[in-house]
């Protein structure tokens, strides 16, 4: 069907937002800025303290010899750190964006979804809450929290630190390349649903990357969590591994960002195209 001269051409179903400022001063003059900073903060604390409770409530039951279908287990840790990412996201999209983990906050950078001076200050928003929680599951029982690993992680005997960084660098491009396809405006133009249903799929990566990566890592995936427990555990071993929470999820946040931006919306395509378009000038 062609359209005809003087009517109104269709309004699209969709249309790409820009991208953030690199560096955007004004957002640090208005209080939904610091607002959003303190819901990471806050998100990220009840993160650390719900999911570190529960990683040393397993320990110190298989430790006392507990029947082991009557604690958790490593499906209910995996469980744990999958629904609170669930719960946490739909709770603080919203206000922040609910990243709540400084590689997805890189990898939403990268892809020019933040400003510079908003990704630095929740990734300090995000250690910093980290911190706080972890601290408050030390508060509660110092020498439980001791005994049972501080819920630091740790590379497991066995594995050596390329496995180590391996797992953390697909483990962590599965969840930001998740977190990407679940929040892209041009699914969410088309399919009412999605907004509602996004933090859903964001909190099985979380799972299953747990499920998968547990027995290597411990899964870190989330270079807050990894720090927030070592800072309070304060362990050579925690230290001597830190490197690897924090390179491989800044990898696999890049992978997934370029993956996602570049490959699957074409984005690359578009700039050669437009390169093509402005040299026949």
């Amino acid at each position: 069907m062609t359209q005809e001269e003087g009517e109104t051409p269709p309004i699209k179903d969709y249309h790409e937002p820009p991208p953030a400022a690199f560096m955007d001063p004004k957002e640090l003059t208005k209080w939904s800025f610091y607002r959003a900073v303190i819901a990471e903060f806050i998100a990220t604390l009840l993160f650390l303290y719900v999911t570190v409770l529960t990683v040393i409530g397993y320990k110190s039951g298989v430790d006392k010899g507990s029947d082991s279908c009557g604690g958790v287990g490593v499906l209910g840790i995996a469980w744990a750190f999958g629904s609170m990412i669930f719960v946490l996201v739909y709770c603080t999209a919203g206000i922040s964006g609910g990243h709540i983990n400084p590689a997805v906050t890189f990898g939403l950078f990268l892809a020019r979804k933040v400003s510079l001076s908003r990704a630095i200050s929740y990734i300090v928003a995000q250690c910093l809450g980290a911190i706080c929680g972890v601290g408050i599951v030390k508060g509660f029982n110092p020498t439980y929290y001791n005994n049972y690993g501080g819920g630091a992680n740790q590379l497991a005997d066995g594995y050596n630190k390329g496995v180590g960084l391996g797992a953390e660098i697909i483990g962590t491009f599965v969840l930001v390349y998740t977190v990407f396809s679940a929040t892209d405006p041009k699914r969410n133009a088309r399919d009412s649903y999605v907004p509602v249903l996004a933090p859903l799929p964001i909190g099985f990566a979380v799972f299953v990357v747990h499920l998968a990566t547990i027995p290597i890592t411990g899964t870190g995936i989330n270079p807050a969590r990894s720090l927030g427990a070592a800072v309070i555990y304060n362990k050579e071993k925690a230290w001597d591994d830190q490197w690897i929470f924090w390179v491989g999820p800044l990898i696999g946040a890049a992978i997934a960002a370029f993956y996602h931006q570049f490959i699957l919306r074409a984005g690359a395509a578009r700039a050669i195209e437009s390169f093509r378009s402005t040299t026949h000038i």
